[in-house]
């Protein structure tokens, strides 16, 4: 009765926004089911026929909860190990197997899923599996703080340690989603050469945490900065040492001890964190905080530990952007090329570092029960050393088509094939019947020598039903809706986002052809305000002949923080597909009132194919409430701004998206 009860404690929590949490899964797994995935298509070219298959179950799954392990500062965390177990006695099987390791923040005792926790599936089939909590987290001692580099260190401590255990064969991979994931990255970069860990399975992994998660493009995200980093966690990190304590009653005193150490932090860590966020303070800019934060920085490490990594995204993941950016990282640091840098389009690759990026929000790719199967030809290839063919393919990114409904097997990003073509702002009708303006978008530059629309900025536009709300529900909301017994607009269907004087539309004539919209996007808006900030959020859609307008993919940009940083901006034939700004105190500029002012807007990579008789359109809207929430000092800005977004010859506004033919 104790776990029945202990489970549905994890449960709830997971319900109000725990992302990477136990259960959250089952709300993406449910969603799978109505999304065409053909994942079988990407797991079969990620590799060549090696003649492998993943067998049936040998062994039985043995679990020891509540284990210390003593870090090198004497801070003790708790870690669970699942042992394979004979089928006839139940004890722990004889011999010595690979080991598997995760480590979590959302308490070890009660990661259910193979992605957040142990994974059966792996177990049963010959591997030693440890899930440990973070200090400072679920039973572990010690203070959270946000992948502070003291983590990394545990991370590289507790390979070792699990490398040493009597039933381990010493050779060490990890595994597991989100927080989880890029917990690999770090410690992947972390261990040196010739180090127990042999190779990582990352789900859901950033590349840079300020960029993809935390704010966008410079705006703080809500979901993330409050929902998720100070209210969601803190709140699974005061029960989880009870919950652990339920499993092990040994261990009630240090359950209670525990919870009390962990809600003290709340005050010294997640409210401070809020606070210099919100109010302006250093952590709302790409400071030293966020630098000493970000895995893109260790992947070339990674390449120089000799430690292969397969990578899973999603195309509705609230890292959609850094999921591309860590495969092309890790390939151009295999190349010997900049990491930083787009991979040419003809440099070779290799199958040690590969992604398979799906129609997923937050851990629907951990939902999908084929991943245990491509984890295990994985780490069969990696730890035990049989030839699985993944080393060998020569298309490395699976990329999921969201117009196709198929996987595209390519090598590159920016994706291979893939022209930039400039669509530029027009007046006159585009065609939705909706928005206040309806422009056109067209690859003709205005000549006009004048020519502007009026849009507002209000904190409360937009809808509570959209893609970025989906992606925080798990993907609940689009279930829901899906399920109701007439069409409400929402998560698929952006029409009601586009009503009122606080957005602007402009779309394409329909395609004549087929034309595969692959990789980042970058929009230039220029424009007045009566105010000294500006807000700006782009949404690119797929429009139907009947109207429906499906949202692809968003970007957003806070005005004062439009410097472009050229060197790290991303250019396809001469044409700026990714604006990078350095979103530091230093870079920011106050926009003047009344002046014509020009934006580079960087939208998230998406992939998909506009079927001939759809059109492409940009939605540009001034707020994305409740994903996005300005700061207190820049709100108190953008009070009463009125816009006026130009398409004159002189001041053309665009959007430059790559396309496939």
């Amino acid at each position: 009765m104790r776990l029945r009860t202990a489970h549905v404690l994890a449960i709830a929590l997971t319900v109000c926004g725990l992302i990477g949490a136990q259960l959250v899964t089952g709300f993406d797994a449910a969603r799978a089911a109505t999304v065409p995935d053909p994942i079988e298509d990407a797991i079969a070219a990620s590799g060549t026929d090696g003649g492998w298959s993943p067998g049936p179950e040998r062994y039985g799954v043995k679990e020891v909860n509540g284990v210390e392990v003593r870090m090198a500062d004497g801070v003790v965390l708790r870690a669970k190990i699942a042992y394979p177990s004979d089928l006839g006695t139940g004890q722990i099987a004889a011999g010595r197997f690979p080991t598997l390791l995760t480590i979590t923040p959302y308490g070890e005792a009660f990661g259910v899923s193979g992605n957040t926790g142990i994974n059966p599936y792996l177990v049963k089939r010959g591997y030693l599996d440890i899930s440990v909590d973070v200090r400072g987290t679920g039973a572990s001692g010690g203070t959270f703080d946000l992948f502070e580099p003291k983590q990394t260190q545990d991370s590289v401590e507790l390979v070792h340690w699990a490398a040493g255990l009597p039933q381990s064969d010493g050779k060490v991979g990890m595994h597991g989603a989100s927080y989880l994931g890029i917990n690999q990255l770090f410690a992947a970069g972390a261990v040196g050469k010739d180090s127990p860990l042999k190779a990582i399975f990352p789900i859901v992994a950033a590349n840079d945490i300020y960029r993809d998660a935390a704010f966008m493009g410079g705006i703080p995200d809500l979901s993330f900065d409050t929902i998720y980093l100070a209210g969601a966690l803190p709140a699974t990190n005061l029960v989880n040492p009870l919950l652990s304590a339920m499993k092990s009653p040994a261990h009630l005193v240090d359950g209670v001890t525990g919870t009390l150490n962990h809600a003290l932090q709340v005050p010294q860590y997640n409210v401070q964190f809020l606070a210099r966020a919100y109010l302006g303070g250093d952590n709302a800019y790409d400071n030293s905080y966020w630098r000493a934060r970000r895995p893109g920085a260790v992947l070339s490490q990674i390449v120089d530990n000799d430690i292969p990594a397969y990578l899973v995204g999603g195309e509705y993941d609230l890292f959609q952007r850094g999921a591309p950016m860590n495969y092309a990282g890790l390939q151009n640091a295999y190349a010997d090329r900049p990491v930083t840098a787009p991979m040419d389009p003809d440099q070779e690759v290799t199958g040690r570092y590969q992604l398979l990026l799906g129609p997923y929000t937050h851990l629907g790719g951990a939902a999908n029960p084929k991943l245990d199967e491509l984890q295990l030809r994985w780490f069969d290839q990696w730890l035990k050393g049989i030839d699985t063919g993944m080393d060998r393919t020569r298309t490395p990114l699976h990329v999921y088509d969201l117009g196709t409904g198929h996987y595209a097997q390519t090598t590159s990003y920016p994706f291979t094939g893939a022209t930039p073509r400039t669509y530029y702002f027009g007046g006159g009708r585009g065609g939705s019947g909706i928005s206040l303006n309806d422009g056109t978008l067209s690859t003709a530059k205005p000549t006009a020598r004048t020519g502007s629309d009026t849009v507002l900025w209000s904190p409360v536009a937009g809808t509570v039903c959209g893609r970025s709300q989906d992606q925080w529900s798990a993907g609940a909301l689009s279930l829901v809706t899906s399920q109701l017994p007439v069409s409400v607009p929402c998560v698929d269907d952006d029409r009601l986002a586009q009503i009122g004087p606080t957005a602007l539309t402009y779309t394409s004539a329909p395609m004549a052809e087929p034309a595969t919209i692959a990789g980042p996007i970058a929009a230039t808006v220029y424009a007045t305000a009566t105010t000294r900030e500006t807000e700006w959020v782009v949404e690119i859609e797929d429009v139907s002949p009947d109207g429906v307008s499906r949202p692809l993919t968003q970007g957003a940009l806070l005005g004062s923080l439009r410097k472009v940083n050229h060197d790290r901006s991303w250019s396809v034939d001469g044409k700026m597909i990714m604006p990078y700004h350095d979103h530091t105190r230093q870079s920011a500029m106050p926009v003047a009132p009344g002046q014509v002012t020009r934006y580079d807007i960087e939208v998230f990579p998406t992939f998909a194919t506009i079927a001939p008789g759809h059109r492409i359109r940009l939605s540009l809207a001034t707020t994305d409430l409740p994903h996005l929430l300005p700061t207190v000092p820049a709100l108190a800005k953008l009070v009463g701004g009125v816009y006026q977004v130009q398409r004159s010859e002189a001041a053309a506004s665009s959007v430059t998206i790559p396309l496939r033919s």
